[in-house]
């Protein structure tokens, strides 16, 4: 026994080790400085056109969610099975916390840990995941701080925005739509209950790998929240017949479009290094339709598995809201949409034709399709067929060779040069008579740019899938600035080629892209030898360009822009224009919360209070 002074001198000695031990820990705690913001390597969080978050690398992030937005049984399953006395508490359970100690001090080493919801955010957002006594007192320490420093509230908010649901889903927006296909707000008592049930083990509790184990772990949950009075045992029977359905992820499509726009948003962050969230113009939807209507033209029309095949839909601004660039992106992550170059073939006539109709040309004005040579050069037409004299309309619905080239000759191909030059393409078309023929290389999705020229009264567009990039404090980085400019052509002859290159549709070499009820406007293009074949059209404020070839640019007998490229352009074309046009919701939406220009969770947590 101590007495007296000697007792008082000890109670001194064992607080002064106590603190030296405190000190200890701290000196190397983490800096909280930061705590909206996870403390993981930079990383491009891509937001989708509606909202959706998009897998970027191998990991997604929700976009963040207030407990005001969710139904109550959301928050609810998750405590019931990770800390139902969450509320209760001050940042640690001490029986939870003796229980471990007793475990792990039998078994020579941590085996259990009693830690609480708040324990968990703070090692999620400052700790390793390494099992040391050191790392679990700095743990309580953090836990300690995040109680007395924020609200149950906000720290239940930054747990589910926070915590890892398996499958590259971070936060329980993310994991909803990762495995439901659907926002947070929208699951159902059951799907939470799944989600709920991940945070135990995501890889073992998978439903999309494991179906019986998420099934059997989420009935844990249910059974857990009757337990602790978060749900009535009717409510639950009544739950537990209800089947789940799985949605197809939208987290896991459009990888070419991913690799696309994080490039788009390095280059205009200027290589910020630190976390930022992109909101794109990308849209599931439309994409959706573009990888179907593929598939289901790739089928119909029997394609050769060494054919390769690019498609993009882009809005008449030039925004990118579909892509695929290849048939398998696991075997090939080149993007062929972007970044492969391609002769156009007679995609390119079109503007042959529209520098013709600027100068004064009209549609019905005749022109000899007889042969014609440029020197010792003789274009002729596919089918070695001329057809006498013809209109302007009938030439370009025909795609005819000698009348493109003798009206190309006519007008000089300077202002042919300088106008597709204002539609897009390079500076550098080839100076030769055969550039009226697409012997020039062009991207599929630059040359779809082009034609949204052509959909929106004539403005040239600037190509963009990125809208603004924050930081993950909600500063704004960047700003997509204006998607219009000048116009390419005066307001008659661009009329006149939207009326034109309709009659190739509904009459002339693209007649297997016509949609019934549907204005559609669009060109076929074949290169020489096969090797290119295109459809690039567009229909009620969509552009769509198709591109078939090999990468060994060897030929592709038999397939021409108007067969396997127009059936496909059709097939996705008909799905994406059934579905019911929407404004952009991205910008928008998130100004509406008061994310643009303030911290995103903070914003989130403000507006809930």
């Amino acid at each position: 026994m101590v007495y007296g002074a000697d007792a008082g001198v000890f109670v001194l000695t064992i607080t002064a080790i106590a603190l030296v031990g405190l000190v200890f820990l701290a000196q190397d705690l983490p800096s909280t400085d930061n705590i909206w913001r996870s403390d993981k390597a930079p990383a491009i969080t891509l937001v989708a056109s509606d909202g959706s978050p998009m897998i970027v690398q191998g990991e997604a992030r929700g976009a963040p969610i207030r407990l005001a937005d969710l139904p109550s049984y959301v928050p609810d399953a998750v405590l019931a099975v990770e800390d139902r006395n969450f509320r209760h508490h001050f940042g640690v359970n001490p029986v939870a916390i003796t229980r471990a100690l007793i475990v792990n001090t039998s078994e020579g080493g941590i085996r259990q840990g009693g830690s609480t919801l708040t324990q968990q955010l703070a090692k999620n957002l400052f700790l390793s995941s390494e099992r040391t006594y050191k790392r679990k007192l700095q743990e309580l320490m953090l836990a300690f701080w995040l109680e007395y420093r924020f609200s149950k509230d906000e720290i239940l908010t930054l747990y589910l925005n926070r915590v890892y649901f398996g499958g590259g889903a971070h936060g329980i927006d993310a994991a909803s739509y990762r495995y439901f296909d659907k926002p947070a707000r929208k699951l159902t008592l059951n799907e939470a209950a799944i989600l709920a049930g991940l945070l135990k083990a995501p890889s073992k509790y998978a439903p999309t790998t494991n179906p019986e184990d998420a099934g059997a772990r989420a009935l844990t949950v249910i059974n857990s929240m009757v337990d602790a009075g978060f749900l009535d045992e009717a409510e639950a029977k009544k739950t537990i017949r209800d089947p789940v359905l799985l949605g197809p992820s939208s987290l896991q499509g459009a990888p070419y479009f991913n690799d696309y726009a994080i490039s788009a948003a390095r280059h205009a962050s200027n290589q910020i290094d630190e976390d930022i969230v992109v909101r794109t113009t990308f849209d599931p939807i439309l994409q959706a339709a573009l990888e179907a209507g593929i598939r289901k033209g790739v089928r119909d029309t029997n394609l050769d598995a060494e054919i390769q095949i690019a498609g993009v839909i882009l809005d008449q601004n030039g925004a990118v809201r579909a892509m695929v660039g290849g048939r398998d992106y696991a075997k090939s992550q080149f993007n062929r949409v972007a970044q492969a170059q391609r002769q156009t073939g007679s995609a390119f006539k079109p503007f042959v034709f529209l520098a013709a109709l600027e100068a004064g040309f009209r549609s019905e004005d005749v022109i000899s399709d007889e042969p014609y040579s440029v020197g010792r050069w003789t274009p002729k037409n596919y089918n070695d067929k001329n057809y006498g004299d013809v209109t302007l309309e009938q030439a370009l619905s025909k795609s005819l060779n000698s009348a493109t080239i003798r009206l190309q000759e006519t007008v000089g191909r300077n202002k042919v040069r300088r106008l597709a030059e204002r539609a897009g393409l390079s500076s550098d078309l080839s100076a030769g008579p055969s550039m009226g023929l697409g012997v020039d290389v062009v991207s599929p999705i630059k040359l779809a740019g082009t034609y949204a020229s052509f959909a929106n009264d004539g403005y040239a567009v600037r190509i963009h899938a990125v809208k603004n990039i924050t930081n993950a404090e909600g500063s704004v980085l960047y700003q997509s600035g204006a998607t219009r400019f000048e116009k390419i052509a005066s307001t008659r002859p661009v009329m006149e080629i939207d009326r034109m290159l309709r009659s190739v549709v509904s009459s002339g070499t693209g007649r297997a892209a016509s949609i019934d009820g549907v204005r559609v406007a669009g060109k076929t293009g074949t290169t020489q030898n096969n090797r290119d074949a295109w459809f690039v059209g567009y229909a009620n404020g969509l552009v769509c360009a198709i591109w078939l070839g090999k990468d060994d640019n060897s030929p592709m007998p038999g397939v021409t822009g108007g067969g396997p490229p127009a059936k496909i352009w059709k097939e996705v074309m008909a799905r994406a224009l059934t579905i019911p046009r929407r404004p952009s919701l991205a910008v928008d939406a998130y100004s509406d919360t008061g994310i643009i220009g303030d911290d995103p969770v903070a914003a989130l947590l403000k507006s809930s209070q």
